[in-house]
């Protein structure tokens, strides 16, 4: 009889337990962490004056530079620029000993009057005997013997001036000048240093106003830089910045573009002319390339870490009213902290910049006071 009582009482309190159960796992259901609004500081969207710049890395290079060869053989006699020196077109640098060339250059001269001389006189002759043969007083057969005579001496004669300007043309290399106006470097040899023609390398010299930048660019940014080429530019389009962070005084010029694109690297070369009057820039220097971009003048910006990438697209939550929506953004140049969004934003609304990690499209969002932007000057990208 106890035991029908005990299964009866264990019967009644099982569903009361059950139902207890169940009421608190549908009180903890009712309590959805999704939908709970998520705490996050806020922006005000504002406009700010930019001046945007794309910064690219750049090696300063000469308009024309030329290694120094000798082109005939001997040894150094003179030199006579300093290392280092600023030279011109045309200025007498080395000097290889020229006494062989210029003995070779009169026995030249010598052969050259001797095959005149012979000229004139089978010429002379030839006259002759056209005059005899106008009389039949003289065999035809003499009168072109003549003739075959003064053809041999004025191929003679072409020969001697051939060699003439074959051993002049040494006696001229024999001086190496400085081909136009530059610097020239450390020499490499001293004289009394035999050389001979090509070895080896005598000095480099270098034109240095005006001089050039050149810079790599991706293959996406030809049709810009095209652009630019073709059209006008204003004069604070191109600018650098020496490793010492000092700004150059003397904006450049779009020189060219290079030919082709790499096929690896998917880039090529862009060279910009610089004025250099103070020779501040050397060949083989390194320096910071600023082009001026579009973003010029009053634009959108807001903080940097309020921006989210997604498969290489970038989005910002814009709030609106209790919650966010995920908004795509194109953006442009970093100013400082902050960053230039050319579309997909406008001055007045209001973006999340703290708390975007927990957030999703259409969450519930708790806000704190707004942070209203502050103007700030341009950066670089």
């Amino acid at each position: 009889m106890k035991r029908k009582y005990i299964w009866l009482a264990a019967a009644i309190i099982s569903p009361a337990t059950l139902l207890s159960c169940g009421s608190e796992e549908a009180g903890q259901q009712q309590v959805n962490p999704a939908a709970m609004a998520v705490p996050v500081s806020s922006y005000n969207v504002v406009e700010e004056t930019v001046t945007g710049k794309d910064t690219y890395p750049g090696a300063v290079v000469a308009l024309q530079e030329v290694e120094l060869r000798p082109q005939v053989a001997g040894y150094i006699t003179d030199i006579y620029a300093q290392d280092g020196q600023q030279v011109t077109a045309g200025q007498k640098l080395y000097e290889i000993d020229r006494s062989k060339y210029q003995a070779g250059y009169q026995q030249a001269q010598a052969n050259l009057q001797s095959a005149r001389a012979n000229l004139a006189r089978v010429q002379k002759d030839l006259e002759r005997y056209e005059r005899l043969a106008e009389k039949e007083a003289i065999a035809r057969q003499q009168v072109d013997y003549a003739r075959t005579e003064v053809q041999t001496a004025r191929s003679q004669v072409a020969a001697a001036e051939a060699q003439v300007q074959a051993v002049a043309t040494d006696l001229g290399y024999s001086v190496i000048k400085a081909p136009f106006s530059g610097t020239i470097g450390i020499s490499k040899v001293r004289v009394g240093a035999q050389v001979s023609p090509g070895t080896p390398v005598l000095n480099t010299i270098s034109s240095m106003d005006p001089i050039a930048v050149d810079f790599v660019i991706n293959e996406q940014e030809i049709a810009r830089f095209s652009n630019l080429k073709q059209g006008n530019q204003p004069d604070s389009l191109f600018s650098i910045r020496l490793n010492t962070g000092e700004v150059y005084p003397y904006n450049g010029k779009l020189r060219a573009i290079d030919r082709a694109i790499g096929r690896q690297s998917g880039t090529t070369t862009v060279r910009v002319e610089f004025p250099n009057p103070d020779r501040v820039l050397i060949p083989g220097m390194t320096v910071s390339v600023d082009v001026l971009n579009q973003d010029i003048g009053e634009q959108v910006v807001i903080p940097y870490k309020a921006v989210t990438e997604q498969l290489g697209e970038y989005f910002v939550y814009v709030i609106q009213g209790d919650s966010v929506v995920q908004q795509n953004v194109q953006l442009g140049t970093r100013v400082n902290s902050d960053i230039v969004v050319r579309e997909g934003l406008q001055e007045g609304q209001q973006i999340v910049v703290e708390g975007i990690q927990r957030l999703r499209q259409g969450a519930k969002v708790q806000l704190d006071a707004p942070q209203g932007g502050q103007p700030q000057a341009a950066g670089q990208h």
